[in-house]
C-alpha cells in the first residue's frame, strides 16, 4: 500500500481511481466492508482503490473535551488498512486549516486534482467540509460536475439491528468484553507501545512481564487479566496480559499493561510491540499476600494457555 499525507504527494498519474472517505477508527467490520466494495469497484473498472483518511480524530483539534478516545494510533490505522488490500492511502493531517476548507475546495482538491477520482463510496450519514457543510446531496452533485459518480455503502448490522460503529466498540472494550469487540472489529482490539522498565515484581515472582510505555496508542480495555497475544516484528507470542494498577502492591500508576509471554523469556527493552486481546480471563483483585497472587498468576497461565490453544 502506497500512503500519502498531502494530496500534493499524490503524482500527478496516479489515477483514475475509486476513493472512500472517512475516521476509519479501528478500521472495524463496517468500514470492511466499504473498503471491500471499493476494492471490486476497483477491480471492475480498471480503478486505483483509494483510502482518505485524517491522523485524528476532528473533535480533537475542534473540540478537545467532546472527543472519544481513539481505537487505534495513526500508525496502527495505516497497517490495518494496508491488510484490506486497497492500493493507497491519504492520510490528512486533521489542522486547522483544513477544518476551514470549504466542502466545494475538498471535492475538488483532493477527490479531482489529486486523485482523478471516477468513483466515490460513503456512508449514509457522510459530511465533510467546514462545520460538515457538505452531505451526500452535495457530493452526488459535484460528482455530476467534475464526472464521478457516487455510491452510498448500507451500514453493517450484525445482530439486534445496530450498527457497527467506533462508539459501540468503546463500549465494549471499557466493559472488558474483548471478544465481542473482536467480532465487530474484525480483527483482535489491541494496543501498541514501546516496553519500557517497571517495578520487575513479576521477574521476582517468576512471571516476567512487558510493561507499555504510557504514551502507547489503542483504547486499553478495562482493567483485568486477559489471554492474548503479544506481537513483535513478525513474531506473534501467546501471553497472558494484565490491565490495571496491580492493587496488590501499592504506587502502581492507573492502566498499566503487562504481557507475560508464555515458556519466553524475551528482552523486549526499547522495541515497539503490540499487544492483542484475545478474551478477559478475569477482573482485577487485590490479593492478602504474595503466594495467593502467585497460585492465581500460574492458574491465569493455564487458563490463556487453553483459550490459545
Amino acid at each position: 500500500m502506497i500512503t500519502f499525507s498531502t494530496p500534493s504527494d499524490v503524482p500527478g498519474d496516479f489515477g483514475p481511481s475509486a476513493v472512500t472517505i472517512g475516521k476509519f477508527d479501528g478500521v472495524h467490520a463496517g468500514h470492511r466492508a466499504v473498503i471491500a466494495r471499493l476494492r471490486a469497484t476497483a477491480t471492475d473498472e480498471n480503478l486505483r482503490s483509494v483510502v482518505v483518511t485524517f491522523d485524528r480524530h476532528p473533535l480533537a483539534l475542534l473540540a478537545p473535551e467532546k472527543c472519544p478516545p481513539a481505537l487505534v494510533g495513526a500508525d496502527q490505522k495505516l497497517d490495518l488498512l494496508a491488510e484490506t488490500g486497497v492500493d493507497a492511502t491519504l492520510l490528512l493531517s486533521f489542522d486547522r486549516d483544513l477544518s476551514l476548507q470549504p466542502p466545494e475546495d475538498f471535492v475538488q482538491q483532493v477527490l479531482v486534482d489529486a486523485l482523478s477520482a471516477r468513483r466515490v463510496l460513503v456512508g449514509s450519514d457522510f459530511r465533510f467540509g467546514h462545520r460538515g457543510a457538505g452531505d451526500v446531496s452535495l457530493l452526488i452533485d459535484l460528482g455530476a460536475q467534475y464526472g464521478f459518480s457516487v455510491e452510498v455503502v448500507g451500514d453493517v448490522t450484525p445482530r439486534d439491528g445496530r450498527r457497527v460503529s467506533s462508539t459501540w466498540i468503546r463500549e465494549l472494550l471499557t466493559e472488558g468484553r474483548v471478544s465481542d469487540a473482536g467480532v465487530l472489529l474484525g480483527h483482535e482490539p489491541s494496543v501498541r507501545g514501546v516496553v519500557v522498565h517497571g517495578a520487575k515484581r513479576g521477574r521476582e515472582l517468576g512471571y516476567p512481564t512487558a510493561n507499555l510505555s504510557p504514551e502507547s496508542h489503542g483504547l486499553i480495555p478495562a482493567d483485568g487479566v486477559y489471554a492474548g497475544w503479544l506481537k513483535v516484528a513478525d513474531a506473534r507470542y501467546p501471553a497472558a496480559i494484565s490491565v490495571g494498577n496491580n492493587p496488590t502492591f501499592n504506587g502502581v500508576a492507573q492502566k498499566q499493561v503487562e504481557a507475560y509471554v508464555l515458556d519466553e523469556d524475551i528482552d523486549l527493552y526499547g522495541q515497539v510491540v503490540e499487544v492483542l486481546f484475545v478474551d478477559r480471563i478475569r477482573g482485577m483483585v487485590a490479593f492478602t499476600g504474595i503466594e495467593p497472587l502467585i497460585v492465581q498468576m500460574g492458574d491465569d497461565v493455564e487458563r490463556v494457555r487453553q483459550i490459545l490453544s
